[in-house]
């Protein structure tokens, strides 16, 4: 029979999902899609463990703090978005390496 969840199994669980979107950042530098997503699932990943102290502490406050990251994530998603689907209509490409050329 399994024990209950605790909060070491939280902590590892965000650790996992920080280190496979740092591996993901760094082995995927072509993909600005992935790039994004890699992020996110960063952004995610710290949530958990805000979300896991809060509860262990028995503080809405990591709970309040994780509301306004989502919020923050949901406007940076937007807006990279955006800046994408321009880049694609402008350059019909989406490859970082092709990006550089943008330096004014």
């Amino acid at each position: 029979m399994m024990g209950p969840i605790t909060l070491g199994h939280f902590l590892s669980l965000g650790a996992i999902l920080f280190a496979l979107s740092v591996i993901g950042i760094f082995l995927n530098r072509r993909n600005l899609i992935v790039l994004l997503m890699a992020i996110e699932l960063m952004l995610l990943a710290v949530n958990l463990n805000f979300v896991a102290f809060s509860h262990y502490l028995g503080d809405m406050a990591g709970q309040v703090f994780v509301f306004f990251i989502l919020t923050v994530a949901a406007a940076e998603s937007a807006i990279g978005l955006a800046i994408l689907v321009v880049l694609f209509r402008n350059r019909s490409s989406i490859e970082v390496e092709e990006l550089d050329t943008l330096k004014g």
